[in-house]
This record gives C-alpha cells, structure tokens and sequence, in this order.
C-alpha cells in the first residue's frame, strides 16, 4: 500500500510538472508581424479583401487584429502591405492559421477575389515577436489631423541588446513622449538569432512634417544608441488603413 501512494503521488506531481513546465515559446501571448507584397495593380485589391472579409475570418479563428498600414512613400506604397496580429500562443498562433486556410469561406474568397489575376507577388514574410518589457498600452484616443506611423527596426552588435532595452526604458521613450512621438509598441524577435540583437517598434507622429521635427529634437537629446547598434536603424513611413485598429 505504502509503494502505491509513493506511486500514485509521483504521478500527480509529475502530471502537474507537465501542466506548468510548458515550454515559454509554445505557451506565451506572441504578436506576428507580416509584410505582403502584392502584383502591380492589386493594393486596392488586397486591403478590399482584408476590409471586407480577412479581418473578420482572422478573428473568428483566433487571431487578434492589432494595426494595419500601408507606407507612405515609393514604390511601397503601391503594392505593399504591413499589419500586426495578436496570437494567445505560438502553438495557438500554428492552429489558428491552418484552420483560417482550411476554412471554406476564406477558400471561396481567395478564389474570387484573384479571377482577374493573383494579388500577392510572392509569400509573405513573417515574423515571429514577444512584447518588450516596457512595451506601454497603447491609447488610441490621441488623434491628429493626418497622422502618420513609423516602423523601425534597430540591429545592435553583440551583447548589446540589453544596453539598447534599457535605454529606452529608462530614457527614450520619455523623451519620445516630451517631443510628440507616441510610443504603439516595443517587440523582440521570437527567433535567434535575431531575439538576440533586434529591437522592432512602431510610434505614431501628429504628421510627417511633425516626425521631421521630433527626430531632430530626439537627437539632441539622445545619442547614445548608435553606440550599441551595428548598422543604421531600418525605417519606414505608415498610413494606417481606414479598417485598422490603431489609426
């Protein structure tokens, strides 16, 4: 009697080790951040689609919309697409997708919206991010006339990813805030080995002219992460679409 209440209760703290030791990666809210490049033509085509049916399709399967936007400026701006989605998961985010393409609304949407040609001019890109620490909540309530978002993606040299964080926690986005620059979201890479040296972010600026105007503040003010980066940060221009979110 005495061996099999030993067994029976290694068994339980086994069963919840394996309830609670669930790998971060498979268990842990993630964001997806895709890029579509369309074919010459098929932008009106795309955000029609997303406007009208793949928006509602990716909630009813799971999948949080969070900000669509389309760049501001040539030739992206005519044939390119970038939108971040919320998945509860990395695993969830897997069985979400299979179960958006398998769905037979979506397949008969695909299938008529493409008659006069394919929209998309190759496979999207996908990646794969956690919420940095200090990434605030957004609020959507400060509006401008012709507001205008900022993608950036900061690639540090080795180590120095740390040292970038917390810059700006402990410093740049305060000073964002002082010059007009409204933080929507700070993320790493989920996957190495670019979770190990990159920082992507999106801000929101009053205008283009008014972004202009910040940045030369900013660096004023803060100089300090070029010493960690290894290259020039990555930046592009947005307008969020009229079916975003976050606009």
């Amino acid at each position: 009697m005495l061996l099999e209440r030993v067994i029976l209760r290694l068994s339980v703290l086994a069963l919840l080790a394996g309830l609670f030791l669930v790998p971060a990666r498979a268990s842990a809210e993630v964001y997806e951040l895709r890029t579509y490049t369309t074919n010459e033509g098929k932008l009106d085509n795309l955000n029609a689609r997303f406007r009208y049916h793949t928006v509602r399709l990716f909630e009813k399967h799971g999948m949080e919309s969070v900000g669509y936007w389309v760049p501001a400026d040539d030739p992206k701006s005519t044939n390119t697409l970038i939108y971040v989605v919320k998945h509860k998961s990395h695993d969830a985010a897997k069985a979400s997708w299979r179960a958006f393409l398998a769905d037979p609304e979506w397949k008969k949407i695909a299938r008529e919206s493409q008659k006069d040609g394919r929209i998309l001019a190759k496979a999207p890109e996908s990646v794969f991010m956690n919420a940095a620490g200090y990434s605030p909540k957004f609020s959507n309530d400060k509006k401008s006339g012709d507001p205008v978002f900022e993608l950036r993606i900061y690639r540090t040299n080795k180590g120095k990813l740390k040292n970038l964080d917390a810059r700006f926690r402990d410093h740049t986005i305060r000073i964002f805030n002082r010059f007009g620059i409204q933080s929507v979201a700070y993320w790493h890479p989920v996957d190495e080995p670019d979770s190990k040296d990159t920082l992507i972010y999106v801000i929101r600026h009053d205008s283009r002219d008014a972004a202009k105007k910040s940045w030369k503040r900013v660096a004023k003010e803060s100089q300090e992460d070029g010493r960690f980066l290894r290259e020039r940060p990555e930046s592009i221009y947005m307008k969020a679409t009229d079916y975003s979110a976050i606009r």
